[in-house]
């Protein structure tokens, strides 16, 4: 999470998650160069290479997965689009968990009246309780309780 000016707070990809990113791109580009003798090989890990370089990319072009101030909240949409959301258009934010065998999984889940926006831990830097709770507390005092 960063704070920026004392408006609002920030979630980005990890720079390290970036990095590995293109690392693993470059690798598998490399096995690709070395193996260019097997054609199937060769495009298989062409392909895998090309995958990564645009998962990487897409890191680039839309760090910030999820930013939010008094006004609303903005969200990568799509490849790296953006959306500005206020909040009162916001229907909820949680947090859902799924255990599957060895697997753990937790998503946030920003949902709005004509969407439902997921990030995990790894789009955010950072757990998605956290951001969660941060979301609330930011929605609370932009939106008093009616009560």
């Amino acid at each position: 999470m960063d704070e920026h000016a004392g408006t609002g707070q920030h979630w980005r990809v990890p720079a390290k998650q970036l990095v590995a990113k293109w690392a693993a791109a470059a690798a598998v580009g490399a096995l690709a160069v070395l193996n260019s003798g097997d054609v199937q090989r060769l495009l298989l890990a062409g392909v895998a290479a090309l995958g990564l370089a645009v998962l990487a990319l897409r890191d680039v072009l839309a760090p910030v997965r999820v930013a939010a101030d008094h006004e609303g909240v903005t969200l990568v949409t799509g490849y790296a689009g953006r959306l500005r959301v206020p909040w009162d258009e916001v229907t909820a934010i949680r947090v859902d968990e799924r255990r599957r065998l060895l697997l753990h999984t937790r998503l946030l889940e920003i949902e709005t009246a004509d969407d439902l926006h997921l990030f995990s831990a790894f789009d955010l830097g950072a757990d998605v309780h956290d951001v969660a709770d941060a979301l609330y507390r930011q929605r609370a005092r932009a939106i008093p309780d009616p009560r």
